[in-house]
């Protein structure tokens, strides 16, 4: 089983680029929890570990195919790379950069969240990202607070949990995997398949009215 919850660690854009990135459904919204905690031990899952964390996303007016965070110290990218027959999301990892970050991965970070920022010095800390987010109008950052579950149902990577996004709380739960029928034997089995797919860029922006 793979730890979803792994220790946050610093990784190349070229070592991202080997990881097999994993399809994901997600849903956001009210008493998604007592959907899935009533249905998952029907399921037979497994529950194996809870992690509370938190992070900013960065989510831009133009696009919802840039998933670009920072959590622990750490300026995380994924980009939608496609989607399967059944709608699941496919992300692939674009690196893990620690600030302060370079001119070059910053300059890539800006242009997938479609953001026409100058850049005019060789490293950007932290403070100075965020307040050229802040200076976009295209672009916010939101403060996401997360207490997620993880849980297996067939092998399936799962979880649920709380979510604030900017102090508004919502419910969440999500499969993830390379296995695609497997994800959807799981999905249907948590009594959520006939919610809608929603990723984590969505769902803030949806919060933000963005």
């Amino acid at each position: 089983m793979v730890d979803v919850f792994e220790k946050n660690a610093a990784t190349s854009a070229e070592d991202a680029e080997k990881l097999v990135p994993r399809a994901e459904f997600r849903v956001f919204g009210q008493n998604i929890l007592d959907i899935v905690t009533q249905s998952m031990w029907k399921a037979q899952a497994k529950l194996f570990k809870i992690r509370t964390s938190s992070e900013i996303y960065i989510v831009s007016r133009l696009t919802n195919e840039a998933n670009v965070k920072i959590r622990d110290g750490l300026l995380d990218i994924k980009i939608k790379v496609s989607e399967t027959a059944d709608g699941y999301e496919v992300f692939q990892p674009r690196g893990k950069f620690q600030f302060p970050v370079n001119k070059e991965e910053l300059g890539k970070i800006f242009e997938n969240l479609q953001a026409d920022v100058v850049l005019d010095k060789d490293t950007y800390t932290l403070d100075e990202f965020i307040s050229m987010v802040d200076a976009d109008a295209d672009l916010s950052a939101v403060d996401v607070q997360k207490e997620r579950y993880g849980f297996s149902v067939d092998g399936m990577i799962c979880e649920y949990g709380k979510v604030l996004f900017n102090g508004a709380l919502i419910e969440t739960a999500c499969v993830e995997s390379e296995d695609y029928e497997g994800m959807k034997k799981a999905i249907k089995a948590l009594e959520i398949d006939g919610l809608e797919n929603v990723n984590y860029l969505k769902a803030a922006k949806s919060v933000l009215k963005m």
